[in-house]
């Protein structure tokens, strides 16, 4: 289920007062630099046909094709002509306030380190492969950029309103774990998604997730699973409109609705739910997870 992650209140030795450190790209071995080209080279036979247009887009602009772990400072200064972003290292997790002034002011904040050869398929804490080839290829994208951008800003003020699980969960079910629909078909966009093997494959083919139209007060109530595979996936019609629903809307008495109102478990439907796909919830039973229909 959701997790409180516990970050200590002063940056690391190593860091500065923002919590960023020096990539120290010459510092990866040749066995780090051949487990990124591994991941990269199957998830990129993948992917197309399964990731959204703007990722694949992403993916190419950036150049993030060229072997070994991409150097931050050379990403960085392809995305600021694109959208003004740029990708910092830090040392793993930040703070809540550091991780949304970051992103407010459109840095993105990513691990330096990456897994293990033995690790492929799971890990934990978020490494480099994770948050540059999940996350990065959108913030190429100049609209999903806004919406992160203003996401950050979004961040701090919940920070301040006590809602900040519920901001967290409609980052999960987006930036995450968000499918959109495409003129072709459901398409996925989220980091968690497209950097998995497996979840890649699960999100679009399996029959047990439901697929639901993006509503913000429900992915709000919904709680979420950080270890396993998810079990309601929420589907955006276009960047646009999720750039619109999170500026256009006044957080501040959602947040209080919300405050009255119980949380939803993670594989169940509600009554006005938009479902596009209903699953069969078969490998939700499979773990005993339970939710009621509508």
């Amino acid at each position: 289920m959701e997790e409180e992650t516990h970050v200590p209140g002063i940056p690391p030795a190593e860091a500065a007062a923002d919590w960023t450190i020096d990539q120290r790209w010459d510092h990866y071995t040749p066995e780090e630099h051949a487990t990124w080209d591994t991941l990269f080279a199957r998830q990129a036979k993948l992917l197309p046909g399964r990731a959204s247009e703007a990722w694949l887009r992403g993916l190419d602009v950036l150049k993030l094709e060229k072997p070994g772990i991409p150097d931050f400072a050379e990403l960085s200064d392809r995305l600021m002509k694109l959208t003004g972003w740029q990708v910092v290292a830090v040392p793993g997790l930040v703070p809540d306030d550091v991780f949304f002034d970051h992103m407010a002011n459109r840095r993105f904040v990513a691990g330096n380190f990456i897994r293990r050869p033995d690790q492929l398929d799971y890990l934990e804490e978020p490494d480099v492969f994770h948050d540059v080839f999940g996350h990065v290829p959108m913030l190429a994208d100049p609209v999903f950029a806004d919406y992160l951008a203003a996401y950050g800003r979004g961040g701090q003020r919940a920070l301040g309103l006590d809602a900040l699980k519920y901001l967290s969960r409609l980052y999960w079910y987006t930036v995450e774990f968000g499918l959109i629909a495409e003129p072709e078909g459901l398409r996925i966009y989220g980091s968690g998604i497209v950097s998995s093997f497996s979840e890649s494959r699960f999100a679009l083919d399996d029959p047990s997730p439901n697929r639901i139209v993006l509503d913000l007060a429900r992915v709000m109530r919904t709680e979420y699973r950080i270890d396993d595979f998810q079990q309601n996936y929420f589907v955006v019609p276009s960047f646009d409109e999720l750039l619109r629903l999170t500026v256009e809307t006044d957080f501040a008495p959602l947040y209080n609705s919300l405050k009255q109102q119980e949380d939803i478990p993670v594989a169940a439907l509600v009554e006005g739910d938009e479902i596009l796909t209903r699953g069969t919830q078969e490998y939700a039973r499979d773990r005993g997870w339970h939710g009621e229909r509508a």
